[in-house]
């Protein structure tokens, strides 16, 4: 079952939030408020309130468990601009938009449940260059005579 919970006018550029909503799809519910705890952006925290609201419909309208909910989808879209203007020189004024977004979370507890490695998150070991051969020992026949004074 899909449970969803929407937070309209939120006071953040779309671009910046859908920053944060990319690490979090695909994740366990829990594990995602765990992920939005220490982010430290100000996304983080509108992203972490509309999470706890989805969870809260899930648990209270539909009687699902909280540890099974998955994160099927977040999705951040532009909402209205707030068109303001700057004084500028000479008379003239220059434009300030004040940008809003809604954002979208949907739950689900249809999905199985795959929890991220540590192992995934760090860096796949890269192959080693190989070696250069080691040079073939010099022979007194093949080593030109350096001290040589004849």
């Amino acid at each position: 079952m899909q449970v969803k919970s929407i937070y309209r006018f939120a006071r953040i550029s779309a671009f910046k939030a859908r920053e944060v909503t990319r690490e979090i799809q695909g994740l366990p519910a829990t594990d995602a408020l765990d992920l939005l705890r220490y982010t430290p952006k100000k996304a983080a925290l509108l992203i972490t309130k509309t999470l706890k609201s989805a969870i809260a419909n899930a648990e209270n309208n539909n009687n699902l468990n909280a540890a099974n909910l998955v994160v099927q989808e977040a999705v951040v879209g532009e909402g209205a601009t707030f068109k303001r203007f700057q004084p500028k020189a000479r008379g003239s004024a220059g434009p300030i938009r004040k940008r809003t977004s809604h954002i979208r979370i949907v739950l689900t507890d249809e999905i199985e449940i795959k929890r991220r490695d540590k192992a995934a998150k760090t860096k796949k070991p890269r192959a080693k260059k190989a070696a250069p051969a080691p040079a073939a020992p010099e022979t007194e026949t093949s080593a030109p005579a350096a001290d040589s004074k004849e």
